[in-house]
């Protein structure tokens, strides 16, 4: 009689491809254990991205992989997960309890950057992930109207010197925006505005975090060098739109990113097409696989594609993000594969590379 065999239960788990990995558990290297019992076996599967929608289904279908072999009466399968931290330099301290900072980046305003970081935050959260966001646009902070915190809303504070982020849809956040009011104008010089940033990134209790993303100001100017160069980023995303003069600021960003070596993860394209809502046609407004080839020529990749939608923008109007207000919805799912995309490829993160000295010579 033939028995159940390691080699059995393998190639039954190899039938599996998970989307985000895009390969099989086994050669992703997420196999953690394997026990065969006579005709039973255990599998304890370990996924390095946030699982809480996914891994009730990838059990299952596990499960049903084992149980249709011949030879095997029960088959128990176990998904869990963890995010592990990464650092783009050795040298600079970490924040407390945080695993990961995500700068969510954009080469020029109006691409929709600010949208894009507050769904992929909340995304990340309906994963089971702990995540916080940032708002550093101080000229400009928009996630207090994204987010529906009400106007006035100030954050506690311990012992005068510690902020208490303020939470909202499942994230724990900070902004300028809480600590003025909306009518209050930020005319402040390059060195304030990084004094400030440092000030709310380091003096807020985020607690125990996984992610920890920063909504950008667009640009390339004193934010991002200050926060690339004091605090251990782990990795850029990349807002563009795919007309042309979109993607040559799209360009400026990831260079700067590279020369202060923090990986760029990926790409998001916003604004990828229109779909009429009367007729269903579809329609490359701001151009066509612009972000595609930009990602082609910098080895990096596009994340995400997400469409021109009016639900998009009345939603983050109201204070409720697509996602927050329909996870399943068409449009907040795409925000969710691009969030476990972008974990994903920070998860395969392993080199860490030493911060740039830069010299100055007066000639």
């Amino acid at each position: 009689m033939t028995q159940l065999t390691q080699a059995m239960v393998e190639t039954a788990l190899s039938s599996y491809t998970d989307p985000y990995l895009q390969t099989n558990l086994l050669d992703a290297g997420a196999v953690q254990s394997i026990q065969i019992d006579g005709d039973s076996v255990t599998v304890a599967i370990h996924l390095a991205y946030p699982s809480d929608y996914l891994k009730d289904g990838i059990a299952q279908m596990l499960q049903v992989a084992l149980e249709n072999l011949d030879v095997c009466q029960h088959a128990s399968v176990s998904v869990s997960w963890a995010v592990s931290a990464h650092k783009s330099q050795n040298s600079v301290e970490a924040i407390a309890q945080v695993k990961n900072i995500i700068a969510v980046a954009s080469g020029k305003g109006g691409v929709g950057k600010s949208t894009t970081a507050v769904n992929l935050a909340i995304a990340l959260a309906k994963d089971g992930a702990k995540v916080g966001l940032l708002d550093a646009d101080i000229y400009g902070p928009s996630q207090g109207i994204m987010l529906g915190v009400a106007e006035g809303t100030r954050p506690e504070t311990i012992d005068n010197k510690w902020f208490v982020p303020i939470e909202a849809h499942g994230l724990k956040t900070m902004s300028m925006a809480y600590l003025v009011t909306e009518s209050t104008p930020m005319v402040w010089r390059g060195p304030m505005v990084s004094g400030a940033l440092m000030q709310i990134l380091t003096q807020t209790q985020w607690g125990e975090l996984d992610y920890l993303l920063i909504d950008m100001p667009p640009g390339t100017g004193d934010i991002q060098l200050t926060l690339s160069q004091k605090f251990p980023v782990s990795g850029a995303v990349i807002v563009t739109t795919p007309q042309d003069i979109a993607l040559a600021d799209a360009k400026k960003g990831i260079e700067m990113f590279r020369k202060v070596s923090i990986p760029v993860l990926g790409m998001v394209e916003n604004m990828s097409m229109h779909i009429c809502s009367q007729c269903g046609h579809a329609e490359h407004i701001f151009g066509e696989d612009g972000a595609d080839r930009l990602a082609e020529t910098y080895q990096t990749e596009v994340l995400g594609s997400l469409p021109l939608s009016k639900y998009i923008r009345a939603q983050s109007d109201a204070g409720t993000p697509v996602v927050a207000a329909d996870d399943c919805s068409e449009v907040s799912m795409m925000y969710r594969h691009t969030a476990r995309r972008l974990a994903v490829v920070l998860a395969r993160q392993t080199n860490v590379a030493a911060f740039p000295t830069i010299n100055v010579v007066d000639e």
